[in-house]
């Protein structure tokens, strides 16, 4: 049953375990923002607070589009446990540093999997990850524009407080 399965299936094995995985990613960085939200909030930076719900909510909606690329292709979509989540971070400055490396790991995981596609001429799947690619452009962008504003505003005095009001208000713009 299971050959007849993966016939029906218009996913290779090792890229249907590639996507899970990257599933598995998704649904961990959305943990990861949650936890981020909650230092700033319980540390008194509401605006950071809010910027990291915003981007663990999309990180859930990435996770929900690869689980249900996976479904589409005739896969089997696993619903990743999530564990070893960290809680706390030594600095307003950690926060973001490690937010700017969990972007670049993501990125670095879809360009895996997009690899992977081009050597088995999977086109289908490699022009669903070109919106990932689009996004990942967004995300690193505005995890780096977060990250210079430590060194553009400083942190002495009312610096953080400064970061903080403006990490809310940094965009992207793929037309300039």
């Amino acid at each position: 049953m299971k050959d007849i399965m993966r016939i029906k299936s218009l996913l290779s094995e090792e890229i249907e375990t590639l996507i899970n995985q990257q599933i598995k990613k998704e649904a961990h960085s959305s943990s990861i923002y949650l936890s981020m939200a909650s230092w700033c909030n319980r540390n008194g930076y509401d605006f950071s607070a809010d910027y990291f719900f915003k981007q663990a909510e999309e990180e859930r909606q990435h996770q929900l589009k690869f689980f249900k690329y996976v479904l589409d292709m005739g896969g089997n979509a696993i619903s990743p446990d999530v564990n070893n989540i960290k809680q706390e971070y030594n600095s307003f400055r950690e926060v973001f540093e490690e937010a700017l490396e969990q972007e670049v790991s993501v990125t670095q995981s879809i360009k895996n999997i997009a690899a992977r596609c081009h050597k088995e001429q999977d086109y289908v799947t490699l022009e669903f990850l070109n919106w990932f690619f689009r996004e990942q452009r967004e995300e690193e962008y505005k995890a780096r524009r977060a990250l210079e504003l430590f060194e553009v505003i400083g942190e002495e005095g009312t610096g953080r407080w400064q970061i903080d009001k403006h990490v809310g208000q940094i965009s992207y713009d793929s037309e300039a």
